[in-house]
């Protein structure tokens, strides 16, 4: 079977979209299929092309068995939605004009949204090859857009639904990241045919065993000090100053340290906060590579998982608690909805605060900081509920027999 995976974001990217569609054509190629992937010059989440691939308009790279066919994108340093919009339409317009020209008749496409539109080089490209369509959805747009109030205009808005709508009743199959992002389809589009496409750990390559001495020494932590992390998207939706605001209200507990790791456009205004409220106990790390995040889990003691207070992520499952998890570590979890129901009411991997209420987190780390015994039950529970569950060999398959019936 020939199939082609569309996505703007992959490898040597860093993040969540990245780890699990590199995952899933390498799983796929072991099942003996022929993988091409079509993606963007590499330039997330800093928004400025990796060195080595500026200028260019097309690139064809091997990742041993898989043929990666990269093309064009514009990229700017901005929140403006006309710069937002130029990023994600360039690379529709490029991405068409390489899978046209460059990659031959494929049996099935995989599209990775978001971005929305790039289901109109999908549906294009199934048209153009006559394939079967696979309409990924990790992220319910423009419903995110809408809600989050990153989107208003109302003209754009509705364009987009009707988009949305049109790329739904194309595709031979709606794959979503969540249930909730399944039930949503389902609810809205009753006659098209959906799948949960859950997420997961790849032990494969993310090394549980992972002791964090290297970084231990790097970030000189001391044995009796508690690590809690974050690492990540410094986004808007991640509601990352709740953490800043608990590490203020824990600042005399002088053992509790906190690290955030990674970049995003609201970095410099944490940042700010930070230096306003004068906290020694609250550091950045820069984006690290993937194979560094194993040790730098296994540094910390506890992990935070936050989201903002939005009916929008109660459907929403954080694909950065599952390594943690992995790791027996307990997680933190800011988020109401589905995440809870899974990794805190069906199995304690970890405790709740709710979402944006700092005293509850603070309150939280303070409980996991007293109670060592607490941490290790937790970990151990989550540990084992995501190997068995959650396991991205196991969800390959499942999801290659749904692209078999097709």
């Amino acid at each position: 079977m020939k199939i082609l995976l569309l996505t703007q974001y992959f490898p040597p990217e860093t993040g969540a979209p990245q780890n699990r569609l590199h995952s899933l054509a390498v799983n796929l190629v072991k099942s003996g299929q022929s993988v091409n992937v079509l993606t963007a010059m590499p330039n997330y989440p800093k928004m400025e092309v990796f060195d080595s691939y500026k200028g260019k308009w097309y690139v064809h790279e091997q990742d041993g068995e898989i043929n990666i066919h990269r093309s064009w994108i514009f990229v700017k340093k901005s929140k403006a939605v006309t710069a937002r919009l130029l990023n994600y339409f360039s690379f529709v317009f490029s991405s068409l004009i390489i899978g046209l020209f460059k990659i031959g008749k494929q049996d099935i496409i995989i599209c990775e949204s978001p971005p929305l539109f790039l289901g109109i080089t999908a549906m294009l490209l199934k048209w153009f090859k006559g394939s079967k369509l696979v309409f990924n959805v990790s992220d319910l747009w423009p419903e995110s857009a809408e809600k989050l109030n990153i989107v208003t205009n109302k003209t754009m808005l509705g364009l987009s639904y009707k988009l949305e709508s049109r790329i739904y009743k194309t595709a031979n199959l709606v794959s979503g990241q969540t249930q909730g992002i399944v039930h949503s389809v389902q609810s809205r589009f009753p006659t098209v045919k959906t799948f949960w496409f859950r997420n997961g750990i790849d032990l494969s390559v993310f090394n549980i065993e992972a002791t964090g001495a290297e970084i231990k020494q790097k970030l000189a932590i001391k044995h009796d000090e508690f690590v809690v992390l974050y690492a990540g998207v410094i986004g808007h939706a991640q509601g990352l100053d709740v953490i800043v605001k608990a590490a203020n209200h824990l600042k005399e507990n002088k053992p509790i340290r906190f690290v955030l790791a990674g970049d995003g456009p609201e970095k410099p205004e944490l940042q700010a906060m930070i230096e306003k409220l004068q906290l020694s106990n609250i550091e950045f790390l820069p984006n690290l590579s993937r194979d560094k995040m194993p040790d730098l889990i296994a540094a910390c003691h506890a992990y935070i998982v936050p989201l903002k207070k939005n009916d929008l992520f109660l459907g929403a499952i954080p694909s950065k608690l599952f390594e943690p998890l992995a790791m027996a570590k307990p997680i933190i979890l800011g988020v109401d909805g589905e995440a809870k129901d899974l990794f805190i009411d069906k199995v304690a991997c970890g405790l709740h605060f709710e979402p944006e209420n700092d005293h509850e987190l603070a309150k939280a780390i303070n409980q996991l900081y007293k109670s060592p015994e607490l941490r290790a039950q937790l970990g151990k529970q989550g540990q084992a509920y995501v190997l068995e569950k959650f396991e991205r060999s196991q969800i390959a398959q499942e999801f290659f027999t749904q692209l078999k019936e097709l």
